[in-house]
């Protein structure tokens, strides 16, 4: 019955609109509410019954700490990946265990595809971690299929390679080629200072990434220094964690937007069991429809605003970890 579930669920979640999104994730709570035992155990101590709920705004979200001590999954079975967060020595990680790596991929693909168009119409530079290097990052996992997708030969990783990441970019730009650099933001930053360069057809994408390497700086000030440096108008971010399988995008404005199946909402920051979406702003809830084997709801420690347009970011809670992705090269 639960991989008859799965299946089915897998096959129907890029059909997903605003018209089916409530009836689905309300299909999926029931199901892992009664399939994942960690977060079964979460409802019970919530003293919550699972065949009461009949609104998204009613649904626990769980702790994204979670992922750290616990491992989480609705059903038993063998993966074929285990995302893991970067950290510090000796902290704690959080680990992702994904059954069917080939459905994260697709799930990437399309995502990107649907804001960017084919991902075989690029040429794919990244600065990040070879994948021989960074298996368990799900970043990297993405970048490595992505590069194999575009059918280019100068696609690949740039990260240790700024003279040939240049040269590269000149070819491409001499070409005419369409280009996706991406790349985490400490080493964007490095680039920008070592090799600035006018780039046309080129979408730069930052992942996020500047603790313990650089001074802190906010996404403005950041996306300023990149914009001046390469001459474009516009820096591209991505968002995305180890504990999720989807991702959303912001094409410049620091405004997020994300799939059909992936939906953001916002908890009052004391009293995180209540959710609610008319004031300004609050801690963020993520319900990624994707996370059929894990968990797909999830209460994170960012703060942010929700609008017509998408979701923007504006904090942490305090106390909170730092989010693995920002400590992916060390």
């Amino acid at each position: 019955m639960s991989l008859d579930f799965k299946t089915q669920f897998k096959a129907s979640l890029f059909s997903t609109n605003k018209d089916n999104f409530e009836k689905k994730a309300i299909t999926l709570f029931q199901y892992q509410a009664n399939n994942n035992a960690i977060y079964k155990l979460f409802l019970e101590h919530l003293k919550v019954s699972p065949e009461q709920i009949q609104r998204v705004e009613k649904i626990p979200f769980m702790p994204i700490e979670f992922f750290k001590k616990h491992k989480i999954v609705s059903s038993k079975f063998q993966e074929t990946s285990i995302f893991q967060s970067s950290g510090t020595t000796g902290s704690e990680t959080s680990k992702h265990y994904v059954e069917d790596t080939q459905f994260y991929l697709e799930n990437c693909q399309q995502i990107f595809e649907s804001f960017y168009g084919k991902i075989e119409e690029y040429t794919v530079l990244a600065l990040l971690p070879d994948y021989l290097e960074r298996q368990n990052s799900s970043l990297v996992l993405m970048a490595d299929d992505f590069i194999k997708k575009s059918k280019e030969k100068l696609s690949g990783f740039y990260l240790y390679n700024f003279e040939e990441l240049s040269q590269t970019l000149h070819n491409c730009m001499k070409e005419g080629k369409k280009v996706l650099l991406l790349g985490v933001t400490f080493a964007l930053l490095d680039f920008a200072e070592a090799f600035p360069m006018p780039l046309k057809n080129t979408i730069i994408m930052e992942t996020g990434g500047m603790k313990g390497r650089k001074k802190e700086m906010i996404r403005s000030e950041v996306h300023k220094l990149l914009k001046n440096a390469f001459e474009v108008e516009s820096i591209h971010s991505e968002y995305g964690m180890t504990e999720l399988l989807s991702q959303g995008y912001s094409k410049g404005n620091g405004i997020f937007e994300t799939p059909p199946w992936l939906q953001l909402y916002l908890r009052e920051v004391d009293n995180p069991l209540k959710i609610n979406q008319s004031q300004r702003y609050g801690a963020i809830n993520i319900l990624d429809l994707a996370n059929i084997d894990s968990c797909a709801f999830i209460a994170t420690q960012d703060l942010g605003k929700i609008s017509s347009q998408g979701f923007e970011i504006i904090g942490r809670l305090d106390n909170s970890d730092m989010r693995g992705c920002n400590l992916l090269v060390i």
